[in-house]
């Protein structure tokens, strides 16, 4: 008789879509939202759409060594 049960409650975990994602939630969704906050609040507090640049540090007395020099004329 419980066998019986298990196997219904598990065919409609396995084939009913709102089920199977409330179940997911359960188990999984509710840790997934709090790491999500925790790491949201690790990076910093930037609105979305901000964009953040890191810029190389200067070196003193070197030249920039990459890419190849491109001869330009000026077109009047």
């Amino acid at each position: 008789m419980l066998l019986k049960y298990l196997f219904i409650i598990t065919l409609i975990i396995l084939f009913v879509p709102p089920v199977r994602r409330f179940v997911f939630y359960l188990l999984v969704g509710r840790q997934l939202v709090k790491e999500q906050k925790r790491q949201g609040d690790v990076r910093g507090a930037r609105r979305e759409g901000d964009i953040r640049v890191d810029k190389r540090p200067q070196e003193n007395g070197s030249r920039f060594e990459g890419g190849d020099y491109v001869d330009y004329e000026e077109v009047k």
